[in-house]
């Protein structure tokens, strides 16, 4: 029989994850303690169950936002538009205020913010969390979504981009 490895090369396992393409969502919740907004940049979003509707993302434990997803009874995820990578910058830098003069509107089923020009929101009641290693995976449970038209923000090969369509 084969010997499987025990571990893979950290930087190896990176390169491979680069190679797949996918959309680009900025997250946000608030703080039960003091009321302050938390938001991050995730490309790790997913749908997960239709019934109950589900979605998921996943969120490194390091994050600034931790401590707030890790407590909020609630979230909102926007799926970014082509055009929005600045925005997806901004919610991926550590540090600073993300929602200083951004185009945001506020959800009408969670109150939080997301962001104006998205592909999608999506509203939910935080459903579960999941250990995922270096991550937390925050199980969402759908309150409301709205979509438009438009070209999504892809993200591949650690830079942002527009889907190509033959």
């Amino acid at each position: 029989m084969t010997q499987l490895p025990r571990t893979v090369d950290g930087a190896a396992f990176r390169e491979a994850m680069a190679r797949f393409a996918s959309g680009v969502t900025v997250v946000t919740a608030q703080s039960p303690r003091d009321g302050r907004l938390a938001g991050f940049t995730a490309s790790a979003f997913s749908s997960l169950s239709l019934d109950p509707p589900l979605v998921l993302v996943c969120l490194d434990r390091r994050a600034d936002s931790f401590e707030t997803f890790a407590q909020a009874e609630v979230m909102a995820i926007s799926v970014l538009a082509y055009g929005q990578q600045e925005l997806a910058m901004r919610f991926a830098t550590k540090g600073i205020d993300k929602f200083a003069g951004q185009p945001l509107e506020t959800g009408e089923a969670t109150g939080l913010p997301l962001v104006r020009g998205a592909l999608a929101h999506v509203e939910c009641t935080m459903h579960d969390r999941l250990d995922g290693g270096d991550h937390v995976i925050l199980v969402g449970r759908v309150l409301r979504v709205a979509v438009r038209e438009g070209e999504p923000l892809v993200h591949f090969n650690r830079r942002f981009g527009r889907f190509l369509a033959d």
